[in-house]
């Protein structure tokens, strides 16, 4: 079957208050020493089950800020994968950048180094959102960027997109997602602030140093996002992100159909189907202790835990559902052995609510569960 490929980058050159990712700001990083760590941990996983003899389907750059790494350590990452495991001709090669760190040579470099999918966070099109965010870049770099990807050959460009900013309005969100649309990406993210435990939002929250914007003002704007994307031709196919036709983020697909990934990286997460269960485990965080680890023989692993049959089939719910076609019932029966209903009679309150749907044969959430979807999910938890 394959697996995809998640490659952590944990440096940025400023982080941001919302952001509660494993990132780190740094004035300069260890580029050589965190490339040959990765590829260590590369030569480690694949000598050990459950991805010996299993090729790569998607790779992800994610971060931290992956663009801040030359072009040519990641394409000696490729390289390395392509060595040790094969990548798939077909693979979606995708690496997250901040606009303001590229220009059309990087991004010439990093096209050459076998990158096919650029994601940009671009987050707003009003600056002073971009500030209130913590965002180094300007609207205008964001265009830029877009740009000069185009120039270089991408073909698949994603924009990251926030909304229910506090000081946001409807028409703020509206103008976004125009000015997004503009830049004819083929995909766009678009994604409801939160206020996370452990950021600097969520502290400014607990002090009383934010005031959210009001839950109906929040639904009201996610239900523009929900209408004004279609519209502009990016089908809602996942909770927060829209496409052109056939131009779905692949790697996230592997993600919320349960399937198989290994990370790799400071903090990096990974997921191996065993049977109707699996193994989750997670790397060492600090990216210094992670380069000690991982260097030379590619043993970073800090933590795991065994998945058992019922949390898979938790699992395997409401990730699907957050799928915009869900699931349908035979998928969950070959791949757990047993019927839904079977499995969770007392879901049938979303049903009868109308949070959940059956419809063509799949079971997935209605517009009412779109917006209650944490509690949707919570049945399956």
């Amino acid at each position: 079957m394959g697996f995809s490929l998640y490659v952590h980058i944990p440096y940025c050159q400023s982080k941001c208050p919302y952001c509660d990712f494993n990132s780190h700001a740094a004035a300069s990083w260890p580029e050589a020493e965190y490339t040959r760590a990765l590829i260590a941990e590369l030569e480690y996983r694949a000598a050990m089950p459950p991805f010996t003899d299993e090729r790569i389907k998607t790779i992800f750059f994610g971060g931290g800020t992956p663009s801040l790494f030359k072009p040519e350590s990641i394409g000696a990452v490729i390289e390395a994968a392509e060595r040790i495991f094969g990548v798939e001709k077909t693979a979606e090669i995708t690496l997250e950048a901040n606009p303001g760190t590229v220009d059309l040579a990087k991004l010439s470099g990093i096209r050459t180094a076998g990158v096919n999918r650029i994601s940009f966070g671009a987050q707003s099109f009003k600056d002073e959102t971009l500030k209130y965010l913590g965002r180094i870049h300007s609207a205008d770099e964001t265009r830029a960027a877009a740009s000069a990807a185009h120039r270089a050959g991408f073909e698949r460009l994603n924009l990251d997109l926030i909304f229910a900013v506090p000081g946001q309005t409807l028409a703020d969100v509206k103008f976004d997602i125009e000015s997004a649309a503009a830049l004819e990406p083929d995909h766009i993210s678009a994604y409801n602030l939160t206020f996370e435990e452990g950021t600097v939002f969520g502290t400014d929250l607990k002090r009383g140093l934010i005031d959210p914007l009001p839950a109906d003002t929040q639904a009201a704007m996610y239900v523009s996002v929900r209408e004004e994307l279609p519209r502009r031709g990016y089908a809602m196919y996942e909770i927060s992100n829209y496409s052109a036709q056939g131009h779905e983020a692949r790697h996230n697909l592997a993600y919320w159909r349960a399937e198989s990934y290994l990370g790799i990286g400071a903090g990096a997460h990974s997921f191996a189907r065993i049977g109707k269960g699996g193994r989750r485990w997670w790397n060492e965080k600090l990216p210094a202790r992670y380069i000690a680890a991982a260097t030379p023989k590619g043993i970073a692993e800090a933590g795991g835990e065994t998945i058992g049959e019922r949390t898979a089939m938790g699992e395997f719910v409401f990730l699907n559902l957050r799928l915009r076609a869900g699931f349908t019932p035979a998928d969950f029966e070959t791949r757990f052995g047993c019927a839904f209903d079977d499995a969770f009679p007392a879901a049938q309150w979303l049903f009868d609510t109308g949070m959940l749907t059956r419809a063509e044969g799949r079971i997935m959430l209605t517009d009412r569960g779109l917006e209650l979807a944490d509690s949707a999910f919570a049945e399956f938890v």
